[in-house]
């Protein structure tokens, strides 16, 4: 597991507990069962990037019905690894996992049966989750719960549309898992954690470190160039609108959380915060 990719590894006492992947710079989403071994979720866990670095971070937030987890990095590190767009999945679409638990592990994929569907994990909760068929029979995907399931816009830029979590069981044979995988759609996600939602958005919206807006060019005769608070309004605006009409976000949520979107960049700018 080693390049410029947002998913993780989770250690903790140089035992691997599972994968997750980057919501924003600062926080990690797992599935809750890959911590099951940690005796306190005060414990401070050691977090493998995919390109090798190795940062800190500690349990957060805990969703113990939908079997979520949310990790916050240790705030003196900075994560230079890409943050990815989310999205919605579509029946029929491809899919494919790109976390692999270890080096000579395929990575998954497969198709998309049927779109968001309502499921009954077994944490508990009724959840909206995508019913997965995987191209790989492996009989055990345990080592895969928590990694990130994505699919490709037309640019061919990777958008996360779900988390695995379970693994259907073999009906003909007990002691073997079919095909079948289930994963949480990125929505249950960002409706389970408040704090998901708008810094998720204005990480992606943000350059990476040591990247920079760049105004577009001034041509004399023609309109000034916009305010860079303005241009990042209306980016903010643009990118919930696209959120609500793709279905990841309903309107009365999108309404709320644009508030609080500019409520965060206006205060950024007042602070002297660059972008």
């Amino acid at each position: 597991m080693r390049g410029e990719g947002y998913w993780v590894e989770l250690y903790q006492a140089r035992q691997r507990l599972g994968g997750g992947f980057l919501v924003t710079r600062r926080f990690i989403l797992t599935a809750l069962h890959c911590l099951r071994s940690l005796s306190t979720f005060d414990e401070e866990l050691d977090i493998v990037l995919a390109d090798g670095n190795q940062v800190q971070g500690q349990v957060c937030r805990r969703d113990k019905d939908a079997d979520l987890a949310l990790i916050e990095i240790s705030a003196h590190y900075e994560v230079r690894q890409p943050v990815p767009a989310a999205g919605v999945a579509r029946d029929g679409k491809r899919w494919r996992g790109p976390y692999r638990p270890a080096q000579n592990d395929v990575e998954l994929s497969g198709l998309v049966n049927g779109g968001a569907v309502s499921y009954l994990c077994e944490g508990g909760a009724s959840i909206e989750a995508l019913q997965l068929t995987a191209d790989q029979c492996l009989g055990d995907y345990s080592g895969y719960s928590g990694g990130p399931v994505e699919t490709s816009a037309p640019d061919r830029q990777p958008v996360v549309v779900g988390i695995l979590l379970e693994q259907v069981p073999d009906r003909a044979d007990v002691g073997r898992n079919a095909n079948v995988l289930f994963s949480a759609t990125i929505k249950e996600a960002m409706q389970r954690f408040d704090h998901f939602d708008v810094l998720h958005l204005l990480d992606v919206l943000r350059p990476a470190p040591g990247k920079h807006l760049v105004p577009p060019p001034y041509e004399p005769g023609g309109d000034p160039p916009p305010r860079q608070q303005t241009d990042r309004v209306e980016i903010v605006l643009k990118t919930f609108q696209q959120l609500s009409d793709q279905g990841v976000m309903d309107p009365a949520h999108v309404a709320e959380l644009r508030y609080l979107a500019l409520k965060r960049v206006i205060e950024d700018d007042a602070n002297g915060v660059n972008p």
